[in-house]
């Protein structure tokens, strides 16, 4: 089974002929311009195939309209799905810039101290984003700046940080 990437997220109907609004999990929504056919992944795992009539933007989310769900019953089926592309398809990024599912269940280990935890999220806060990191005992709030995380291996899900004094320390 291949590889998926979470593009949207249905979080409810919209309006009585089956259209559903989403929240954009890209960084291009402009793929949505040539995209037709997708993947729908449930929460159980289930994934179903899914071809988009048409979509627009609205307040910052988009609304889909999908062939053959043409009531707000059928719709409602739609909640919480995650609408994926194959990671085959995703769009190519810098050497340097990483998705947020690349960096997500990656292992965080200090360059003197060993092991810190495991990504657990990324939060966005208009500057540099924050890994959230898992440990043991506690979650650390790690920028995820060049200066700090110094080496990034995705293929290896490995982070090396050379965290300033007092950062881990809270």
């Amino acid at each position: 089974m291949e590889d998926l990437v979470a593009i949207a997220r249905i979080s409810k109907p919209r309006a009585l002929r089956g259209g559903v609004i989403a929240d954009v999990l890209t960084d291009f929504p402009e793929r949505f311009e040539t995209l037709r056919d997708v993947i729908g992944l449930f929460q159980s795992g289930e994934r179903i195939e899914l071809k988009i009539e048409k979509f627009f933007f609205q307040k910052g989310r988009i609304v889909l309209k999908f062939t053959e769900y043409d009531s707000i019953e059928a719709a409602e089926g739609l909640r919480n799905l995650e609408i994926c592309i194959p990671e085959t398809d995703a769009a190519a990024l810098d050497e340097d810039e990483f998705f947020d599912w690349q960096l997500i269940g990656c292992e965080v280990e200090t360059i003197k101290d060993g092991p810190i935890g495991t990504v657990r999220d990324i939060m966005r806060t208009g500057g540099t984003e924050i890994l959230v990191v898992k440990g043991e005992v506690k979650e650390y709030m790690i920028p995820f700046a060049e200066a700090i995380c110094t080496e990034v291996d995705v293929d290896r899900k490995t982070i090396r940080v050379d965290p300033p004094e007092g950062l881990l320390d809270f």
